[in-house]
């Protein structure tokens, strides 16, 4: 059994694949129990490896897999060997969830490619059909959009995105709420259309917490893959 762990700002995601790589147990953390992130797994583990963009907790989460498997986790650095080129720079700067979903993206679903990432930031990264990662945008997430607009004003409250939205809104809730989703729709199809001139028609792929939901709401988005990362980790510990 492989333990595959994406450690990200807003959650920790562990998924546990057999040794068919079907992805049989999965949970979701907050990143403040990631000392005992193990514990909440089932599975007799023999191996794992951890991507993560906090290195704080990267640290705590490996020390309890060490303590409960006896094991010692992979952990991806950016200079790793992805299976495609990477044009960003300086490589380090680039995080390990982005590097490794464009890499996941163009092997399961082919190139050109462009991966869309609705975290707590929202990512676009385009792979070429020469498997290169040519770059990408980082973009407040739709959660931190809401938190930005209660926390830098004196009046405006903290909304819930889910719920009604309209371009012509009436209240002040749904007008920010509105502003929040119809943003990220903007954002993505821009993005996409100049995208398109560049490299032709990519195949588009969305994961993260808000994926579904604006699936539903961007043509453009072809496929849905929550759990990109974890299989993209899943596959990378097994080619070394």
């Amino acid at each position: 059994m492989l333990l595959a762990v994406d450690i990200g700002n807003s959650a920790i995601k562990l998924g546990v694949f057999d040794d068919q790589n079907e992805l049989i147990e999965r949970h979701t953390l907050d990143p403040e129990t990631s000392a005992a992130a193990a514990d909440h797994i089932s599975s007799p583990v023999k191996k794992a490896i951890i991507s993560s963009v906090v290195p704080r907790l990267t640290p705590l989460v490996s020390a309890s897999i060490k303590s409960k498997f006896n094991i010692e986790p992979d952990t991806v650095s950016n200079d790793r060997d992805l299976g495609i080129k990477i044009k960003y720079r300086p490589i380090e700067d680039a995080g390990n969830d982005r590097l490794v979903n464009s890499a996941t993206a163009a092997y399961l679903y082919g190139v050109p490619c462009v991966v869309i990432s609705f975290g707590t930031a929202t990512t676009i990264d385009v792979v070429s059909k020469d498997y290169e990662l040519l770059g990408g945008l980082i973009a407040p997430g739709v959660k931190m959009s809401a938190a930005a607009l209660h926390e830098k004003t004196a009046r405006l409250p903290l909304v819930e995105i889910e719920g009604d939205f309209s371009p012509t809104s009436e209240t002040t809730d749904t007008s920010i709420r509105s502003g929040v989703i119809l943003s990220q729709i903007g954002l993505v199809e821009t993005v996409l259309s100049r995208v398109e001139v560049q490299i032709g028609k990519p195949k588009v792929v969305a994961t993260g917490g808000y994926a579904e939901k604006f699936a539903k709401l961007c043509d453009a988005i072809d496929i849905v893959d929550r759990d990109l990362t974890l299989k993209g980790l899943c596959r990378l510990a097994n080619n070394g």
